[in-house]
């Protein structure tokens, strides 16, 4: 068969060219795919990618062979699954691989806006220590709201617990039993907005979770609350976020993920197309988060541990070997 891998790095190309598919035809690209980097139809039968690859329905009639999509990731809002489900285009992920390293770089993201390090180290550079303005806040006795209770929030409310935090959590699905062996506690949305100190998005994004904080709600938030989401930039409305600095709403986010991300990623993009309005105006509120001092972002590498990435590709192979024997496994179904 022919297998296509995008997004790949150098050592991923390295362990791909061991002979590990012997017998098919691989096509290895550093590139992310959309319909945009082939211009002309790929004969691919299998395609490997990673979340900057928008295999969205355009995309996908540049690949009229495909039989087997294989993310390298756990989400898969970058593929247009109900298109794969009408031409019968399997897709599998990676379930589970890092719920440890997302978890931790989580608290990296709360500690740094607690203790204001961003500032610090910004400050110690210009030789200047205003120790008031740097003075940050114990997380001991603090309530964490946690917004997705599933892999990667349980590891994040264990950590909790070792900083001696309170814990109250949202999910629509509740697990009772680990709730009283972990020491938290259910809430709904609202009031998880309203008591916790420090909210933290770890829910999937789908239609369903679009814009889960937004501006309906960002006024029921514990004034001076930090929000921090290293799950998907479409869970949070930029313009509420915004706003909800701007007045004080929130002292303080830590993202990893914005919702247009990839337009910050390549803005090229830009150039090379006019951009919807609503997609200029995310780009433009993603500009202004980024001057601010009381914001930290990341770019999309809370799963980024050496560990974890070799986890990812191992659980990858292991897909792509179940397919090719006839036994797919991790499949995702359509929305």
């Amino acid at each position: 068969m022919k297998i296509a891998f995008f997004e790949l790095e150098d050592w991923e190309q390295a362990e791909l060219k061991t002979g590990l598919f012997e017998g098919h035809e691989l096509h290895l690209s550093t590139e992310a795919f959309s319909e945009r980097t082939l211009p002309e139809e790929h004969d691919a039968e299998i395609v490997s990618v990673f979340v900057h690859s928008a295999l969205n329905r355009a995309a996908l009639d540049k690949l009229p062979n495909l039989k087997f999509i294989a993310t390298r990731s756990t989400g898969f809002d970058h593929i247009d699954l109900e298109c794969c489900r009408e031409r019968g285009i399997l897709v599998s992920n990676v379930p589970s691989y890092g719920e440890n390293t997302v978890a931790e770089h989580t608290f990296a993201l709360i500690l740094a806006l607690s203790r204001n390090i961003h500032k610090a180290f910004v400050h110690t550079l210009a030789r200047d220590i205003p120790f008031a303005e740097l003075r940050g806040f114990d997380l001991a006795g603090k309530t964490l709201g946690v917004v997705g209770a599933g892999r990667i929030g349980l590891h994040v409310i264990k950590i909790a617990k070792g900083f001696g935090m309170h814990v109250v959590a949202f999910d629509v699905r509740q697990e009772p039993l680990l709730a009283e062996v972990l020491n938290f506690r259910y809430a709904t949305l609202d009031e998880l907005l309203r008591v916790a100190d420090i909210v933290t998005l770890h829910c999937p994004y789908s239609p369903k979770t679009h814009h889960l904080i937004n501006p309906e709600n960002i006024h029921g938030l514990k004034r001076g609350a930090l929000l921090i989401n290293t799950a998907r930039g479409g869970l949070i409305d930029p313009a509420a976020l915004t706003q909800a600095l701007d007045e004080g709403i929130l002292a303080g986010a830590a993202l990893d993920v914005l919702e247009g991300e990839e337009l910050l990623k390549d803005e090229r993009q830009i150039l090379a197309q006019p951009l919807a309005q609503d997609k200029l105006r995310t780009l433009l509120l993603n500009h202004s988060l980024l001057n601010r001092d009381n914001v930290v972002i990341t770019p999309h590498i809370a799963f980024n541990s050496r560990e974890a990435v070799q986890r990812i590709l191992e659980t990858t192979f292991e897909n792509l070997r179940a397919f090719l024997a006839g036994r797919p496994r991790n499949l995702v179904a359509a929305r």
